[in-house]
């Protein structure tokens, strides 16, 4: 039997969390000049399929159309991106359209400057109650580094409340990207990560999912980030600052996030495990791995599909280096 959002039934939400890959060749191809350039749908590609320079990184005014398709296709309501310069963001604004609204700032500033952590939702499904973010590092609520980090590393919260649920159902999304040098800072932020989770749990008393690219694997030595949030490892000190702000009774239950991936039916989980391939040939899987994760936690909530979607189209161009993770969830 299937089961409809309708008056008598739980809502389901759809999320992807996609790491764009940030825009190294940028030009000033616009985004109804790209429209205007797309072939026609009919005739067959003149050299096959996957060309054999098919691996090769192609510019983003290329990239957006694939990652528009890949997520308007997959029937989302909430985007997370990891990666977005200010223009990808607003390009990703345009073409998804109307009924889409986003929040997040740029990290190296708090406005405009560096990669966004950004959640796009639809307004016809979410009102978004408030938002915020934070950087992952000692100083929280300015723009810093952690010490030894290769980049600065930013968290964004969303609260969202369903408009067409009679009980007016509310979750919170957190958005993120973890270092890609160091453990140490991955560490400290999975242990704000987690932090903040419970927090947003408590205060709500509702589901919470944490979305992004923690640059890590779930196993292995620099495993750290995964552990701590899924409470195989205990969490690090935190900034006193931080832990004052989002503090709850000592008495509150213990809290985790789960993998979705584990926390999903096996028969309604995809065959595709990695979600870092990079620009490599497809052929070559030697440096793929899984670094994208989703995760939920409080209460109230259930993982019903889990997929990870190949980035690549048959005339070889791949949208990103990694793979966009979809999942839906009941709550």
């Amino acid at each position: 039997m299937q089961i409809t959002n309708d008056a008598t039934s739980p809502p389901d939400i759809h999320l992807v969390t996609y790491n764009l890959r940030y825009d190294t060749r940028p030009d000033n191809v616009t985004v109804s000049q790209s429209i205007a350039s797309l072939p026609s749908p009919l005739p067959t590609p003149a050299h096959g399929y996957l060309p054999l320079r098919s691996h090769e990184e192609r510019p983003w005014s290329l990239r957006r159309m694939r990652v528009a398709e890949q997520v308007l296709g997959g029937g989302v309501d909430v985007v997370c991106v990891q990666e977005a310069l200010v223009r990808q963001v607003y390009d990703l604004h345009e073409l998804f359209g109307d009924d889409w609204d986003w929040v997040g700032v740029g990290r190296d500033d708090g406005l405009e400057a560096g990669e966004f952590s950004a959640v796009f939702y639809k307004k016809s499904l979410f009102r978004a109650i408030s938002s915020d973010h934070f950087w992952l590092s000692p100083t929280p609520f300015v723009p810093s580094y952690y010490p030894g980090a290769g980049s600065i590393r930013i968290c964004t919260t969303l609260h969202l409340e369903h408009r067409t649920h009679p009980s007016r159902a509310r979750f919170t999304v957190l958005n993120t990207h973890l270092d890609e040098r160091s453990d140490a800072q991955r560490m400290l932020a999975g242990s704000m990560l987690l932090y903040r989770a419970k927090y947003e749990a408590y205060m709500s008393g509702g589901p919470v999912f944490v979305l992004g690219d923690f640059n890590s694997p779930p196993d292995g030595t620099d495993s750290g980030a995964y552990r701590i949030v899924t409470g195989a490892l205990a969490p690090t000190s935190l900034p006193e600052d931080f832990a004052q702000r989002f503090s709850i009774p000592a008495s509150a239950s213990s809290f985790v996030l789960h993998d979705l991936r584990a926390h999903t039916p096996r028969q309604h989980v995809s065959a595709n495990h990695a979600t870092f391939t990079g620009f490599t040939a497809p052929n070559d899987t030697r440096e793929w791995k899984r670094i994208d994760f989703v995760f939920g936690g409080g209460e109230g909530w259930e993982s019903t599909r889990y997929r990870v979607v190949d980035a690549r189209a048959d005339d070889g161009v791949l949208a990103s280096d990694h793979r966009p993770v979809f999942v839906d969830v009941r709550v």
